[in-house]
């Protein structure tokens, strides 16, 4: 029970998300029905209610009439570009998916992770129909991501698996055209400076960093935009 109402909507906003964030709601947890969380935190049911909208608004509450409310299994939302798990992205285009893990070492986090702690660097290439689909480079921060050090991400990659695991706040995306050298050109099976699309993405829980991946796509590659809000995918 707490000791201070919520006198308004975005307060308690604020604590749903704090609860999320500390898995004290793990994702596919029902939460208590807004009669429960309006006594609980001393406010109107009404005013519960819009703050359980805007979070389901943001994707991170699934809202079932008669069923209730719960934490989202797989909170993919859209920030201005539409990014699925690879292998739902893949499979959804009617081809066979396939993942294979190149190298998993902890290292020292590059600077753009902007974290002291040791990070998780993980490469690994995404397949569509036996072709290369893309090749991810992804750093882990492992203090906001303890857990990913107990994955091998030999099975599921680690893009699956944050996406439904790690809870997150906001991320920053850039899209460039690159030529591909090096280690890529082979393993996208690529000649030299091919012309390719790099999608580079970091994602963060409030002010700690969750992820930070390098995204380099085949030939070939189109992606989907649609106008809409919400958080992203990792």
């Amino acid at each position: 029970m707490s000791h201070q109402p919520f006198r308004n909507w975005q307060a308690i906003q604020a604590e749903v998300l704090r609860r999320i964030h500390a898995r004290e709601w793990p994702p596919g947890h029902t939460i208590p029905n807004e009669a429960d969380l309006a006594r609980e935190f001393g406010c109107a049911r009404a005013t519960v209610n819009r703050a359980l909208q805007s979070l389901a608004d943001a994707g991170l509450l699934e809202r079932r009439r008669k069923v209730g409310t719960r934490v989202a299994l797989h909170p993919v939302g859209k920030a201005t570009v539409d990014i699925p798990i690879l292998r739902q992205e893949i499979e959804d285009r009617g081809l066979r998916y396939r993942y294979q893990l190149i190298s998993r070492n902890v290292e020292a986090a590059p600077p753009h992770l902007r974290t002291e702690a040791a990070a998780l660097h993980i490469t690994a290439l995404h397949w569509a129909d036996e072709m290369p689909y893309v090749f991810e480079d992804r750093w882990i921060d492992t203090e906001t991501a303890p857990d990913a050090l107990e994955q091998s991400f030999d099975e599921i990659s680690a893009n699956e698996w944050l996406v439904t695991t790690a809870p997150y706040t906001h991320g920053d995306i850039s899209f460039t055209a690159q030529p591909a050298t090096g280690a890529l050109t082979t393993w996208l099976n690529i000649p030299d400076n091919t012309p390719v699309f790099v999608i580079e993405r970091t994602t963060w829980d409030r002010d700690a960093p969750i992820t930070a991946v390098k995204l380099t796509y085949a030939p070939g590659y189109r992606i989907h935009t649609v106008i809409g809000t919400g958080p992203m995918a990792f």
